[in-house]
């Protein structure tokens, strides 16, 4: 069975970003990057209780999906969220929102037609 390639990253595909996206540290990285903006990987282990090399596993796998990049700048590595993956996500989450956000609207003019006890 085919997976959809993702455009934004040739060889690559969504499989590869839902499997990062499944583990709440890579989650967790991802949201510190989007908030806090690149940082480098000491800075984002002072977040996690865990040892640096499997923070910097949890960083690979999140950079193998093309979800953040790496700059070596001197000794340090910097991280940095990419946040393009995520619209392929989006797009591919999209048909079951509209279709649950349907099926919720119905259920609500159904209610809002039922007597009032």
């Amino acid at each position: 069975m085919a997976t959809a390639s993702c455009s934004s990253r040739p060889g690559s595909d969504v499989a590869d970003v839902f499997a990062a996206l499944a583990n709440p540290t890579r989650r967790e990285l991802l949201r510190l990057l989007l908030e806090r903006g690149e940082q480098p990987v000491q800075q984002l282990a002072d977040h996690f209780d865990m040892r640096r090399p499997s923070l910097s596993e949890h960083l690979r796998v999140l950079k193998d999906a093309g979800l953040v990049t790496e700059q070596p700048v001197g000794r340090q590595r910097f991280y940095a969220l990419r946040p393009e993956p995520l619209r392929e996500v989006a797009d591919w989450i999209g048909p079951y929102e509209r279709f649950w956000r349907s099926r919720l609207a119905d259920l609500r003019d159904v209610l809002d037609g039922l007597p009032d006890d």
